[in-house]
């Protein structure tokens, strides 16, 4: 695990007594226009030396052109930015940018790599050698040094290029989007590392996706077609939405959705109705009251006039997703939910229907596969019904994509049993093909065709009466946003707007399997919600569904999902059952110190058992009751040489997360192997 020496921290130092009250980075009235179009509209924030700030918002809101500005690639159109003090042109030594497009050599290793990058920034060769020590060792890859980067993980991809932006000794780093298709252990390995060097000095702006993520910065800026609607601290921004959730089990959800969703008016709202957005989930449904017993009772009463009978409602803390969707959906930029237009009759086999042996989809049986004499799929079974979402999550390098590439017929398996849509023999038969639809890993479209083109061609591979084709097609470019832009070359779409592509592209021909390899790498909050209708409304059309995601908190649609470890799978169940299971506590604490506590507890708690979150700390705790006075006792005793102490201002228990979950998962098999 990762462990935090202290971080130098250099040039441009303010004066002293003004290292906390001078900001770093002043922005004022920014503008940006390209011709006729303005991509940034007049916005301003400030941000503090040592803080962590999240600008976040859906593709296209501007994000990357800020970085960009702030970095000093490109000029401002109007307005005024200081970095450190001076223009950012001037400042950029003081400046580390981690660009959305991964920079790094692949055939360079990691050593090399950071020696290039040194190069770049005239760092002298003894602070090269004790800087790269440092930070390999803080990144936890001090082991790996003549590896090849092309040979890593991508958490260890990204790790790498933090260390290359760091080993200029930056007071300043820039970070866009830096743990895309990164998984969720590595991504929170990172985010301890960028915790560990806020509290040295350094100041941090991230922009993200992932917005349970986004919930660690300090401050966030929600940004929206080019101007920021709305900033603040996670509090700030939730007690700005003014609504809670509630979290609603009920054995139909379906038709609980379709009810719930009837009784909400149409926007505007002159004041916040009683049930303000309904979402669904894999065994649960989210609602968004301005109250929770007025909502509540809204729900039971709405639902008890259809002769529906909620099991379990909970309260629940609004996300800052929920903020954020709706935020957006105010501003009228929720896309409209478009089914695909279907020619095949809708199957019958779908959740609702009993379950028997004949319901099975996909199932296999002991299913292994070694390369060489490495086993990378160690003897997994698993049981896929018709309308069912089943989600298989673990880390870089767990088998989830070699698994896959075995179920679609593009690897031999080593050993095992196999079974789709029933057979078991022959399961590359071209009749078999087209009841499958697949969207890899990897974006596998033409960079050098057109949007139209590349959707031309998957017609004509998944033989699509030729009579429907131009339907599909118009409908995947509806939901991609992309109606008048289908002769742009798809090499030219931003990544996000790729995955859409590629989604629409998998599901045109209507196909009963469907396997999702992260589908919604990269894309923004809004989008992702679409896909999620989509991929729901296939499931309840009878679709059986095996999707692979490292966003934990959208795998909570899944309706059952199996999380693998080194190859295997080594728990299953739906997402309420995987959290209820998991042993101890999870408890939130609030120091005036919280790097220091991680520090310190972290000297007598498995580190992973420790992770901080802005200005709290979660911690797993096994034994909550006898561990909580001994951390309260260990707290008490610590005090820094100028006599500061640490004050502990608060304790409580909170419910486990899927990601929080899966980390405790993954670490406990870890230890066991």
């Amino acid at each position: 695990m990762v462990h935090h020496p202290e971080v130098e921290v250099t040039p441009f130092s303010l004066p002293a007594g003004s290292m906390r009250l001078a900001p770093v980075i002043q922005v004022a009235g920014l503008q940006k226009r390209y011709g006729a179009l303005t991509a940034v509209k007049g916005i301003d924030f400030t941000v503090q030396r040592g803080e962590i700030f999240g600008l976040i918002g859906p593709d296209g809101a501007g994000k990357t052109t800020t970085f960009q500005i702030l970095a000093g690639v490109m000029e401002a159109s109007a307005g005024s930015v200081q970095v450190l003090g001076r223009p950012p042109r001037q400042a950029r030594l003081g400046i580390g940018y981690l660009t959305q497009q991964f920079s790094l050599y692949l055939d360079l290793s990691l050593n090399e790599n950071i020696r290039y990058s040194a190069g770049l920034r005239e760092v002298p060769l003894d602070r090269l050698m004790e800087r790269r020590d440092r930070y390999l060792k803080l990144m936890n890859l001090d082991q790996f040094g003549d590896r090849l980067a092309g040979q890593l993980s991508g958490g260890m991809k990204q790790k790498l290029a933090l260390c290359c932006a760091l080993i200029a000794q930056p007071e300043i780093l820039l970070l866009d989007e830096p743990t895309t298709g990164v998984d969720p252990v590595s991504r929170r390995d990172f985010w301890d590392v960028l915790a560990a060097l806020a509290n040295q000095g350094v100041t941090i702006v991230v922009a993200t996706p992932y917005l349970d993520e986004a919930e660690r910065c300090n401050r966030i800026a929600l940004m929206y077609n080019g101007e920021i609607q709305q900033m603040g601290t996670l509090q700030d921004l939730r007690i700005g939405l003014g609504l809670h959730r509630l979290e609603v089990r009920t054995n139909d959800l379906a038709t609980t959705e379709q009810v719930l969703l009837d009784a909400i008016p149409p926007l505007p709202h002159e004041t916040p109705p009683p049930l303000v957005d309904v979402q669904s989930f894999g065994d649960r449904l989210d609602i968004l009251v301005p109250d929770h017993a007025t909502g509540e009772a809204t729900v039971r009463q709405v639902l008890q006039q259809q002769h529906l009978h909620p099991s379990q409602i909970d309260y629940a803390e609004a996300t800052l997703e929920n903020v954020f969707v709706t935020r957006l959906r105010q501003q009228g930029a929720d896309p409209p939910f478009i089914p695909l237009p279907r020619s095949l009759p809708r199957t019958s086999r779908s959740l609702a229907q009993p379950r028997g042996s004949n319901d099975l989809a996909i199932q296999t049986r002991q299913l292994y596969k070694t390369f060489g004499n490495f086993r990378a799929v160690k003897d997994v079974t698993l049981e896929v019904r018709y309308g069912e979402i089943y989600g298989l999550l673990g880390a870089n390098g767990a088998g989830k994509t070699t698994t896959i590439k075995m179920l679609c017929g593009l690897l031999p398996a080593s050993g095992g049993e196999i079974s789709l849509a029933g057979r078991s023999q022959n399961l590359r038969n071209p009749d078999l093909r087209r009841q499958i639809g697949y969207m890899s890993q990897k974006f596998t479209l033409y960079d050098d065709l057109s949007v139209v083109q590349n959707l031309e061609f998957y017609c004509g591979v998944y033989r699509v009466p030729r009579a429907q084709r131009r339907e599909k097609i118009d409908w995947v470019l509806t939901i991609c946003g992309l109606t008048g832009q289908e002769d742009m070359l798809t090499g030219r779409l931003p990544g996000g707007w790729k995955q859409r592509v590629a989604f629409g592209a998998s599901v045109m021909h209507e196909p009963e399997i469907l396997f999702l390899d992260e589908p919604t790498s990269g894309v923004d909050p809004l989008a992702r919600r679409q896909f999620w209708r989509l991929i729901e409304d296939f499931a309840r059309r009878g679709t059986a569904i095996l999707i692979t995601t490292h966003y934990l908190e959208e795998a909570e649609h899944c309706n059952n999902m199996g999380f693998m470890v080194a190859g295997e799978v080594v728990a299953k169940g739906t997402p309420s059952a995987i959290k209820a299971a998991q042993p101890g506590k999870l408890i939130e604490m609030i120091t005036n110190m919280p790097q220091v506590t991680s520090d310190l507890l972290k000297t007598v708690l498995d580190p992973w058992r420790v992770s901080i979150f802005g200005d709290r700390l979660h911690l797993v705790l096994d034994h909550p009751d006898s561990d909580i006075p001994c951390i309260q006792d260990l707290l008490q005793e610590y005090h820094k040489p100028d006599g500061t102490i640490l004050e502990l201002h608060s304790v409580r228990a909170i419910p486990f997360s899927l990601e929080d979950a899966f980390i405790g998962i993954v670490q406990r098999s870890e230890q066991t192997t």
